[in-house]
């Protein structure tokens, strides 16, 4: 079974793009806190590379910022590719649900927002935002 679980921040903002087939696509990288101490008292945090795609990736893109807290549920990838004659490997999650927990600077919500998604308007409000 592959299935992950995380709850970390954004450390830069999601990366939102478009494959060569016009599929939505988002990358980002998010920290997630270990839950014990080092030798020093101090608590580390892993840094995991994350894709969403389709609906998901538009969500994570309109939604979320560097800071800004997530859940994911989802599953490991690999995949492994050439670059300049040196094969590089390249592991992820694959975020397949995702929950909005907090943000990092207080809420600036509108009432109603839209984004642009394969050349159709998605209109969300805030009535069916999920928080």
């Amino acid at each position: 079974m592959n299935n992950v679980n995380l709850i970390g921040r954004f450390t830069r903002d999601p990366e939102f793009k478009h494959t060569p087939s016009g599929t939505t696509v988002t990358n980002g990288n998010i920290a997630v806190a270990r839950n014990f101490k080092n030798a020093k008292g101090e608590y580390e945090a892993d840094f995991i590379n994350i894709v969403a795609w389709r609906n998901t990736a538009v969500l994570i893109a309109k939604y979320f910022k560097k800071g800004d807290m997530i859940g994911i549920t989802g599953r490991i990838q690999t995949r492994n590719y050439e670059k300049d004659g040196r094969k590089v490997y390249v592991t992820e999650v694959v975020a397949e649900n995702i929950t909005f927990l907090q943000n990092k600077k207080k809420d600036e919500s509108s009432t109603n927002d839209s984004f642009e998604n394969d050349g159709e308007t998605v209109d969300i409000s805030d009535d069916e935002l999920p928080f």
